[in-house]
């Protein structure tokens, strides 16, 4: 009834495999995040643990936004998440960021002096010395 035979349509030809190609580039980026999630801590394990005395200079967040949908009653919410996150100056003149937990964050104000013990990038903590 239908002949289809040259009809030309790309789009049904050429979609699935845009589909595949998608879903295969995605997986290779969450493969790629986790190795380098992965390597990142073998790094902070082989690093050794150093205090030395540092400055909070800077302290920032990192705010996202979520857009969940339900299908089955046709309802939106949305939610948030905050990363912390504070810049040390040493007494080199040299500064690291750390990522802190939210507890950490709110204890410590810029211009607070101390020890920071760290290992590689991982933060692990900071004993003020002195107030401002």
């Amino acid at each position: 009834m239908y002949d289809m035979t040259g009809s030309g349509d790309w789009l049904f030809n050429f979609g699935p495999i845009f589909i595949a190609l998608i879903f295969i580039i995605i997986v290779i980026l969450i493969i790629g995040n986790i190795f380098s999630g992965l390597r990142q801590w073998r790094e902070n394990e082989n690093s050794p643990r150093l205090t030395v005395p540092a400055i909070v200079k800077v302290k920032r967040t990192s705010v996202t936004r979520h857009n969940h949908h339900h299908h089955d009653n046709n309802h939106h919410s949305h939610s948030t998440s905050t990363k912390y996150f504070i810049t040390f100056e040493f007494e080199s003149g040299d500064r690291s960021e750390f990522h802190v937990s939210g507890k950490e964050y709110g204890m410590l104000a810029e211009g607070d002096i101390g020890t920071l013990t760290f290992q590689g990038t991982r933060y692990i903590d900071f004993t003020r010395t002195k107030l401002t």
